[in-house]
């Protein structure tokens, strides 16, 4: 995974992604439905002089939650204090967090579904009544003394918004599916960081690095920097069609934006399982890849593009699939998908 170009997960060398960040609604391409909602709450709010109700985002990494969280915070005039899931182990650490906000600050939290769960009762009262619940002593000497803390906003980022417990879902007032962004917006998006990175490109090659780009903007900037360094060393220092091609071919980034792990799932699915069904657990151990990552990382992309489906009895391969990697397809009387040679094997 540290070594996959097309990771949607921020790695160690994406600090020039910051950069690139865009700092207003205005700037913010793609997500329309979540900008107009967005656009909508935090004008209300702001006219109200009250805090933006909780946001729950959800979706993909690499779709723009953190950048999302950082334009709220500046459009209500706020801070933005970032924390993860995981890196609050203890309900003292949250405790410190939510009495250091000041009015209209913004509390992005990543990955919220893997919070603890005595850290998680700790944000019922502060989400719903502005206070923290705080136990001081033990057992029968023990008090009970609630502090009011200021207007704050509670964004929450998942990938995973279904193991979220019920009663942290229900007390977020808007809930913003992220989805994964077209080649026209990303090539907007490539065409804007390119020119703060001060390169120069054509609108064919920002379209061939967009739709090789997975739908999310986060690898499409980190093909763009690939790119760019491509067209310096060899090329003329302008990103062109030919160029861009063959950067991409170098990254062994195809067509339709698979590498190598991705067609390595569509290869086992249709060559070692005749197409399908086969269960997440058993294709995981098959290649080599953990569950969660193959579930969070891979398989959405692979759903979106429709070459794989999911069904109750596991991944079944679609006709797509069959002709990305060249295949006959036929199905079974059954309706299972298979190739023409299974077809022949089993008369």
């Amino acid at each position: 995974m540290e070594d996959r170009i097309l990771t949607a997960l921020n790695l160690g060398d994406d600090s020039y992604e910051y950069s690139l960040r865009p700092q207003s609604l205005k700037e913010y391409i793609g997500q329309d439905k979540v900008k107009e909602k967005m656009n909508i709450f935090v004008t209300a709010a702001r006219r109200r002089k009250e805090a933006l109700d909780h946001v729950l985002l959800y979706g993909p990494p690499g779709l723009g939650k953190t950048t999302l969280a950082n334009i709220i915070a500046k459009e209500m005039g706020g801070n933005l204090k970032i924390t993860s899931g995981p890196a609050i182990e203890r309900a003292g650490d949250l405790a410190a967090i939510l009495t250091g906000l000041s009015e209209f600050d913004v509390l992005f939290i990543d990955e919220i579904h893997r919070l603890n769960r005595s850290v998680e009762e700790i944000l019922y009262p502060a989400m719903e009544d502005y206070a923290l619940d705080i136990i001081i002593g033990k057992g029968a000497a023990a008090k009970s003394i609630r502090l009011d803390l200021p207007k704050f906003t509670l964004i929450g980022a998942t990938t995973r918004v279904g193991l979220l417990t019920s009663p942290l879902r229900d007390r977020f007032g808007v809930l913003c599916p992220m989805e994964f962004y077209t080649s026209e917006e990303l090539k907007e998006i490539i065409i804007r960081s390119s020119s703060i990175l001060n390169v120069k490109i054509d609108e064919e090659a920002a379209y061939e690095i967009s739709r090789r780009s997975r739908g999310t903007p986060r690898i499409a900037n980190r093909l763009l920097k690939r790119v760019r360094d491509y067209s310096e060393v060899k090329g003329k220092g302008t990103i062109d069609l030919d160029s861009s091609k063959k950067a991409l071919e170098l990254l062994e980034v195809d067509k339709e934006g698979f590498d190598s792990i991705d067609n390595k799932i569509i290869e086992a699915v249709v060559d070692n399982f005749n197409g399908g069904p086969v269960g997440i657990e058993t294709l995981a151990y098959f290649i080599g890849e953990e569950l969660d990552t193959i579930e969070d990382v891979y398989e959405p992309y692979l759903l979106q593009k429709g070459f794989i489906i999911r069904t109750p009895r596991g991944r079944v391969a679609t006709e797509k699939a069959y002709k990305h990697l060249n295949r006959p397809y036929r199905k079974n009387i059954d309706g299972r998908q298979c190739s023409v040679f299974d077809k022949e094997k089993n008369q």
